[in-house]
């Protein structure tokens, strides 16, 4: 679907101020902000549910590396560059940790590794997960408010990453150096 992506004065008149704020946070508007403007109220949902993410009981990197997992799993090529260049440079988190969730790999700290496994299971199967498997997540250290604000991440992620399906959104300079190509899309 062609999307246009919109800046802060040619957007639809109730995107415009969003999309102000947008670039007045990030120092640009970001593509997919951009796309999300045809609708003002999917902008704004999603403004403020990346808003809500930074109330959740998951500090920053876990935030990060939550919303990249939901992102891989979803094969979802824009966002797996934003998050990850966040994680890498904005966070200074160890590339072989941010490597490993983009490459399905076993993360090189035990309870990251429960944290993405735990996402991984519940898009996979679309919140069906085994008791095992929450059992693994709730012994790893992380509790039953982190179960739900697990559901808060995937909702949140769900709507960028099927929005860049849906546009083929193109990847920010920002993010280009962290680009991944998915096989099967």
């Amino acid at each position: 679907m062609d999307l246009t992506i919109y800046n802060p004065d040619n957007a639809p008149e109730e995107s415009q101020p969003l999309l102000t704020s947008v670039k007045e946070n990030y120092g640009f508007v970001p593509n997919l902000y951009g796309e999300l403007a045809e609708s003002p109220a999917a902008l704004e949902g999603y403004i403020k549910l990346n808003e809500i993410l930074g109330k959740t009981s998951f500090n920053p990197v876990e935030q990060q590396l939550a919303v990249l997992a939901v992102s891989i799993e979803n094969e979802c090529h824009y966002c797996a560059a934003a998050h990850s260049t966040v994680l890498k440079k904005k966070l200074n988190v160890d590339e072989a940790i941010v490597d490993a969730v983009r490459n399905d790999n076993e993360v090189p700290d035990e309870k990251l590794d429960a944290l993405v496994t735990y996402i991984q299971k519940t898009v996979q199967t679309r919140g069906f997960v085994e008791d095992h498997d929450l059992k693994s997540f709730l012994d790893a250290g992380y509790t039953k408010q982190h179960v739900l604000e697990v559901n808060l991440v995937i909702s949140l992620k769900t709507i960028s990453n099927y929005t860049n399906h849906l546009a083929e959104t193109p990847v920010d300079e920002a993010f280009e150096s962290e680009k991944l190509e998915f096989t099967t899309v």
